[in-house]
């Protein structure tokens, strides 16, 4: 692919996540204001309309990519930490992790794992209890867990009987 194609598909990869963060920001929000927590999904359908701006800017943009991935694997790492320990939806830029994150950042996660999940073709709830509760220490009974189950129980649509 010649460069500018590269940063365009770039750019479109980044906006169909930024818009897919957003509406399920905004439905998970309406739900919450609906269950009387109606600060919490104001701020919540706002954070929407900010998710991921930084990948716009700077080594982020620069290398926060699949081409950068193969071609310099260090850059794309530096990338990747300067993404998740300075966006507070994610756990690793919380100093007690995933159990000390703010309930609002929470369920921007929330959001942001079921947006990813569904560009990829996964099941969030599997991909929750098979891979985040190893990878942020998560066990079922954990207050973080129920919240996190809650706010996915929130979202999602009843499953298919």
């Amino acid at each position: 692919m010649a460069e500018k194609e590269v940063v365009s598909h770039r750019r479109k990869v980044i906006l169909r996540h930024v818009d897919n963060v957003r509406g399920l920001c905004t439905v998970l929000g309406d739900r919450l204001i609906d269950k009387g927590e109606e600060s919490l999904g104001h701020r919540l359908i706002a954070n929407g309309y900010c998710h991921d701006q930084s990948k716009f800017h700077g080594s982020e943009w620069l290398y926060l990519n699949d081409e950068t991935k193969e071609e310099f694997p260090n850059l794309f790492k530096a990338a990747h930490i300067q993404h998740v320990t300075t966006n507070l939806h994610h756990p690793e830029a919380w100093t007690g992790g995933l159990h000390s994150m703010d309930r609002l950042y929470r369920a921007e996660m929330v959001c942001d794992w079921a947006a990813r999940s569904s560009e990829f073709g996964k099941d969030l709830r599997e991909w929750i209890k098979k891979v985040a509760t190893k990878k942020f220490d998560m066990k079922v009974q954990s207050g973080a867990y129920k919240d996190i189950k809650d706010l996915v129980d929130l979202l999602l649509d009843k499953s298919f009987s």
